[in-house]
């Protein structure tokens, strides 16, 4: 027992440390932002400002006067007309804050006899701030008197982000502003815009009167969609991917969904989704011009995995594939311990973006004792949309055991599988939740026809924490093989867990059931979690494309459920924006082994 507490607490208290440093980190980079520059080792003179703390840090921030103090030959005519324009500076600018009556008092300090610089102190006595007393917002054009645009009419005027009895300041009455005019051109109005605006402020009353006209122009209806660029797919495909109605009223959403549904199709390397402005606002053209991508591409990557030592892969795409003018993906990966082969099959997509799909797989993998080589054919019918992804097909496996575990096993069987997901900005989210669950009923084709059925269900959420850009990433996962006897199902409908997206600090598929000594075979239960900070990187009061991460990982592999024992993994990482999806580098620790593994990966998918 004592063997065991010492094997076990330097984990732990590497951990605490870790995440107390990520803390302390965390703090300090967030607040980095803030951060006044560092002063000049010999100014001319030093700005003292003796204020409520927010007046104090927007003047420091804005007073152009900071800009005169590192000038070495600055006499005091000079500093003294410097402070008569700074006077007027900072009134104005804490009237940008509603303060229209502060009372400042400056003050010049000569040099000190001891050589140190010359101070100058400004005394700020804001006075009270101005509030809203009253707020009109008047809406002209079609959305006056259109009963089908009521209902966005009075959202604008429930929406307003500056109402009576909040304090006025001239960033909230812009942005309340822009906002509102957003909204509007969001939905139904593309062509509307701010007539007049004003703010009338009573300093003797310390409140603001706001007035604001919008003036909606047309209700706009959308027309025949006119495609640019389109040789090699035809404009017919586009049309069908953007998935535009004539007919629609207008939607700013459902041309930027439209626009990205024809980037993600991988057909196009640009697009761009816009309304022909100049048309008939009952039947306005939608403009997708388009810059194509080649029918053909090889994508050829080498590289290093923690585990398995170098990595070779290779990728052919034939967009279009001669008398079938279907897509193929050819994809070849060879590394020590785990070789793949594998060709999907797509279809073109029908109005409802449902379309044909089939593929086959091949795959050897050599495992501690023992090797397989497996092969699976599936064929069916995808839909996949921004939000919600739906497959069913049909799907035949076999595997094929050399060594301790030695057999031969064979399965067909019919599923089902659901996404969705809502991130806020791919591929870099951060903030959003997706959910997919895989459902199936099989039946193994050994000498024993023996039925069973298989689900896997999954969970990712992002949750941002205030306004730091720090935020939350968690991760389940959750499965199960339901039969009477297991014996014949292939391993590649069992599950395993371990490495990069499952439990990091253990080897890929290195959590399954301990059938022998040091022998890990594929189990009917699975569950999987992972919770991780992640944090952003600030230099010289500008945030980076990096960020670091603390995170846990724990997960279970069992043929019983009353059988699962956690493998906790954790360590450090770090995340970069990259030209090509978020890049992922984590260096982690298995709990009961002890032994650090680095853990790589690029692209977000869910």
């Amino acid at each position: 027992m004592t063997g065991r507490r010492r094997l076990q607490k330097p984990f732990f208290l590497r951990l605490w440390a870790l995440l107390l440093c990520f803390a302390w980190a965390g703090g300090t980079l967030a607040q980095a932002p803030g951060a006044a520059p560092s002063p000049s080792p010999t100014p001319a003179f030093s700005l003292h400002i003796e204020a409520p703390p927010q007046v104090a840090a927007w003047l420091q921030q804005h007073l152009e006067l900071q800009r005169y103090k590192d000038l070495a030959d600055l006499d005091d005519a000079e500093l003294q007309r410097l402070l008569q324009s700074a006077d007027e500076q900072a009134r104005e600018l804490l009237a940008t804050l509603g303060y229209f009556s502060p009372t400042l008092k400056w003050q010049n300090l000569p040099d000190t006899p001891g050589g140190a610089a010359r101070q100058v102190l400004l005394n700020v006595a804001p006075g009270q701030q101005s509030v809203v007393s009253e707020v009109q917002l008047t809406l002209q054009g079609d959305i006056a008197h259109n009963p089908a645009t009521q209902a966005q009419k009075h959202a604008l005027q429930q929406q307003w982000l500056l109402p009576a009895r909040k304090a006025f300041t001239q960033s909230d009455w812009a942005q309340a502003k822009s906002a509102t005019l957003r909204r509007l051109t969001a939905e139904n109005y593309p062509l509307a815009r701010l007539v007049t605006s004003q703010a009338q402020v009573d300093p003797d009353t310390h409140t603001a009167r706001l007035s604001l006209t919008l003036d909606s122009g047309p209700r706009v209806v959308l027309g025949p969609a006119q495609v640019t660029g389109s040789e090699r797919y035809g404009a017919e495909q586009a049309v069908r991917l953007a998935r535009i109605k004539t007919g629609q009223a207008y939607r700013q959403s459902d041309l930027l969904e439209a626009q990205q549904r024809l980037v993600a199709s991988g057909f196009y390397d640009s697009v761009f989704v816009t309304l022909d402005t100049e048309g008939d606002a009952q039947a306005m053209p939608v403009k997708i011009e388009l810059k194509e991508a080649l029918r053909q591409k090889w994508v050829v990557g080498v590289g290093v995995r923690s585990d398995n030592g170098p990595r070779v892969s290779a990728e052919y795409t034939q967009h279009r594939v001669p008398g079938l003018d279907w897509r193929a993906v050819t994809k070849v990966a060879v590394d020590r311990t785990l070789q793949t082969l594998s060709l999907d099959l797509l279809g073109q997509p029908n109005e409802q973006l449902w379309r044909w799909t089939t593929s086959g797989k091949a795959e050897h993998q050599v495992f501690t004792g023992y090797e397989v080589t497996s092969q699976r054919l599936r064929a069916g019918r995808t839909q996949l949309a921004e939000r919600v992804d739906r497959t069913y097909y049909a799907q035949y496996d076999t595997s094929h055991t050399l060594g301790t575990l030695a057999d031969t096993r064979e399965s067909l069987s019919a599923n089902y599988a659901w996404t969705w997901r809502r991130f806020d900005t791919l591929p870099f989210p951060t903030q959003g939740w997706g959910f997919g669950l895989e459902v199936g009923s099989g039946v193994t084709l050994g000498n024993q026809r023996t039925p069973y059925g298989r689900w896997l269900g999954k969970v990712l959420g992002m949750q941002a924490l205030g306004e730091s850009g720090q935020r939350l990433s968690m991760r389940g996962e959750l499965g199960g093989v339901v039969t009477r006897d297991a014996s014949g199902i292939p391993t590649t409908q069992l599950f395993l867990a371990g490495g990069d997206g499952s439990v990091r600090g253990y080897a890929l598929s290195g959590i399954g059931v301990a059938t022998r000594p040091g022998v890990i075979s594929a189990g009917r239960y699975l569950a999987t979690g992972s919770v991780e900070w992640q944090i952003p990187i600030y230099r010289q009061s500008q945030r980076t494309d990096w960020e670091g991460a603390v995170f846990v990982d724990a997960g279970a592999v069992a043929d019983n459920p009353s059988q699962m024992r956690a493998k906790v993994g954790a360590g450090l990482g770090a995340r970069w924006r990259s030209p090509v999806g978020p890049l992922q580098i984590d260096l982690a620790q298995a709990q009961d082994t002890h032994q650090w593994r680095l853990h790589m990966s690029v692209g977000f998918k869910f």
